[in-house]
């Protein structure tokens, strides 16, 4: 098979939640500990960080690989959803997977996990660490899938386990309170293993502190000691952000975020608690390639999609926030531009897709669109809901059409936003890259 018959097999014949959501979900970890079995345990080879989180674990898993690249380590990234491209989600130093072994594993091991029927997740996770064996990293940062206790990551034994915080997603599957949707992603926690806990809210950090004194594990509340004092937004190039530190945690108490969106803030002092304690546990990292990891992330790891800037006249921008809790910064943010927009937005069925369209500035110009996946909300539908919101714009039958429209009606210091979902992103980038736009 080709590449692209191989990508076209395992969503074919594997749930794939990015396409399908709730029937791709996959209970427990039986499928899982056979394929590890059967592949010899790799992720004991290397050793790991875990990350997990309603919203920011992505940009700390991608800005932990950076700062791990700087200090010349070799580097894994599990991470999900991709984009455009299924090797985005297994990374070695910033490498996507090549394509020749993605063929020959599938082509390889089907006859053995053809059986078991495993989910899209499940295989690609054993894919990702079999690959950073055969690729000798010394370190990998894997990030949750979802939830924590019962995914498919949670068989490694991490040097450090980070969750970033707890909001409102997947409830259907983790639970109809941030008590329970905490409960799931505490499950990350090891006997011994110190964990970071980015954001609590008095009823998560209960569970928090339940839990780790349950299975015995040091625990961290970042929130407790900022580091990150505050950060200014730079107004040009990729809108990163200057962080003002807390002193005596580098040598200065000045640092630049590559990174942009008042969001990363809070991922910010995360990460840098994070950082503090695998120093603390020996680890070899210093202020040189803190600073590089931070200042270099995308060029580093390939990240894509986190405030994104595409264009300058007008400002075009796409972000992945896709819940309340991504979505209530991103809202912020655009505000505070105080600039006419002009928001691109889809959504897909499964989320809070009121509680999103609560947070939304009023005082825009929508396109209401929907992703090329099974699981977008039709976009007449979501016009209707927005008016209910106050809302006003057209309804695209495609993320294409839709910037197509925001682009030519937006005036040169004005700015365009495409975002909603990782689907309305990853279609926009498609479009953009194949239309050299």
């Amino acid at each position: 098979m080709t590449y692209q018959e191989t990508i076209k097999y395992l969503y074919d014949s594997t749930p794939l939640f990015q396409h399908i959501g709730a029937g791709a979900y996959k209970e427990g970890l039986e499928t899982t500990h056979k394929l590890d079995e059967h592949f010899g345990h790799p992720h004991r080879l290397y050793k790991t960080i875990h990350v997990a989180g309603t919203n920011g674990k992505g940009s700390c898993s991608h800005t932990l690989a950076a700062i791990f690249q700087s200090a010349g380590y070799r580097v894994g990234l599990y991470t999900s959803p991709h984009l455009m491209d299924f090797r985005e989600r297994i990374r070695v130093n910033g490498e996507m997977i090549p394509e020749l072994y993605v063929t020959e594993f599938v082509e390889k091991e089907r006859s053995f996990f053809e059986p078991l029927h495993p989910s899209f997740f499940e295989l690609a996770t054993s894919m990702a660490f079999k690959y950073f064996a055969d690729e000798n990293v010394d370190i990998a940062i894997i990030e949750v899938g979802l939830g924590g206790r019962l995914d498919c990551t949670n068989i490694i034994q991490p040097e450090l386990s980070i969750i970033t915080n707890i909001s409102f997603d997947h409830t259907q599957f983790l639970g109809k309170t941030l008590a329970e949707i905490a409960h799931e992603k505490a499950g990350i926690m090891k006997k011994g293993v110190p964990v970071i806990i980015g954001e609590t809210t008095p009823e998560t950090r209960e569970v928090f502190e339940q839990h780790s004194k349950e299975i015995g594990c040091p625990i961290t509340f970042a929130e407790d000691y900022p580091i990150v004092l505050n950060a200014v937004p730079n107004t040009t190039g990729n809108f990163g952000l200057t962080y003002t530190l807390r002193q005596g945690f580098l040598n200065t108490t000045s640092l630049y975020g590559e990174l942009g969106g008042e969001y990363q803030t809070k991922n910010t002092n995360t990460l840098l608690h994070a950082i503090r304690q695998l120093i603390y546990k020996g680890t070899r990292l210093n202020d040189e390639h803190i600073r590089q990891g931070f200042a270099q992330v995308t060029s580093l790891t390939g990240l894509l999609g986190r405030w994104q800037k595409i264009n300058d006249k007008p400002l075009v921008l796409c972000d992945t926030g896709h819940n309340t809790g991504g979505i209530k910064y991103v809202s912020k943010q655009l505000q505070s531009l105080n600039k006419p927009l002009h928001i691109v937005i889809g959504m897909v069925n499964d989320k809070d897709i009121n509680g999103v369209l609560d947070l939304l500035p009023h005082n825009a110009i929508y396109y209401f669109t929907q992703a090329s996946v099974k699981r977008a909300l039709p976009s007449e539908q979501l016009k209707q809901m927005g008016e209910f919101h106050h809302l006003i714009g057209e309804s695209y039958p495609n993320v294409a059409e839709a910037y197509d429209a925001a682009y030519k009606k937006a005036k040169e210091d004005e700015v365009v936003f495409v975002g909603g979902s990782n689907f309305i992103v990853a279609d926009f980038l498609l479009h953009i890259s194949e239309n050299n736009l």
